[in-house]
């Protein structure tokens, strides 16, 4: 058995041990997005540091702790934070969570994060429904040997957000009267904010919005035959005419005031499922 597949269910058995109940959901909060987790009934939260294996939160808006319990009636296990290849991790810890969830139990993947905008058309605050990424400007997490025991050699990824669940999403906020936007979201690295032609370039690609997380988890779910549903706060907007820049302070006043928003969406979606 690899290292990896021992980590994990080293993992998982420390966490069994303090929480019995297998969850069916699986939510991975952004930056600036960790109060959506007041909407859960919560029955046990575990630091992440006290977790086998599991790395640690060091960027601001991401406390850093498991968080099990009950949302639209629904048992879930919530990250509120991740981690991110620009903190000096590797991709196997990035995605560490992932396949921990996984092996818990968990049958789907809601992520959230906070992106910039390469779309002309869109406006801070405005909700981005992931329908497709690009993801070849940041690190693959399937790099190296493959365990069979996580998924195949050559996962396709025609479809590494399920078109069932924007559907849903869709449906849900139409009727909340709650806009979404509907776009693609490129994957880099970080830490640094793009240039302005960097984001001219990932306009011209065809992304929509850009990050520095997201894409490796959604790999690793993909890879193990996880449904993903993914949505994007837009905290910044990066093609811009005016000489201004770009803040963490401000992309975390962004999230939060779009918290709740997201937040219903995720609700009602959980409570369907």
């Amino acid at each position: 058995m690899s290292n990896v597949i021992e980590s994990i269910e080293a993992a998982v058995a420390f966490i069994r041990s303090r929480y019995s109940i297998t969850p069916a959901v699986g939510i991975v909060l952004g930056s600036g997005l960790g109060s959506f987790t007041g909407e859960m009934k919560t029955e046990l939260e575990i630091p992440y540091s006290e977790i086998p294996h599991f790395p640690v939160s060091t960027v601001e808006g991401h406390s850093g702790k498991l968080i099990f319990g009950e949302l639209g009636g629904k048992k879930v296990v919530a990250m509120a934070g991740r981690f991110h290849y620009y903190e000096g991790y590797s991709t196997t810890e990035v995605v560490f969570p992932i396949r921990v969830m996984k092996y818990l139990g968990i049958r789907t993947l809601l992520i959230s994060n906070a992106a910039g905008g390469t779309n002309l058309s869109y406006k801070v605050g405005d909700l981005m429904i992931i329908r497709d990424h690009i993801s070849m400007l940041t690190i693959n997490p399937l790099l190296g040997k493959n365990e069979p025991a996580l998924g195949t050699r050559f996962p396709d990824m025609s479809e590494p957000y399920s078109k069932v669940l924007i559907a849903k999403a869709k449906t849900i906020a139409a009727d909340a009267g709650i806009e979404v936007r509907e776009g693609v979201y490129s994957g880099v690295t970080g830490p640094t904010f793009e240039t302005r032609a960097e984001y001219a370039m990932l306009r011209l690609l065809g992304g929509d919005a850009v990050g520095m997380s997201t894409v490796q988890e959604v790999i690793a779910a993909v890879h193990m035959g996880l449904p993903v549903f993914a949505i994007s706060v837009i905290t910044d907007i990066g093609i811009r005419e005016e000489e201004n820049t770009i803040t963490h302070e401000e992309v975390l006043q962004a999230a939060k005031d779009a918290e709740p928003r997201l937040t219903h969406i995720f609700k009602t979606l959980v409570a369907q499922l």
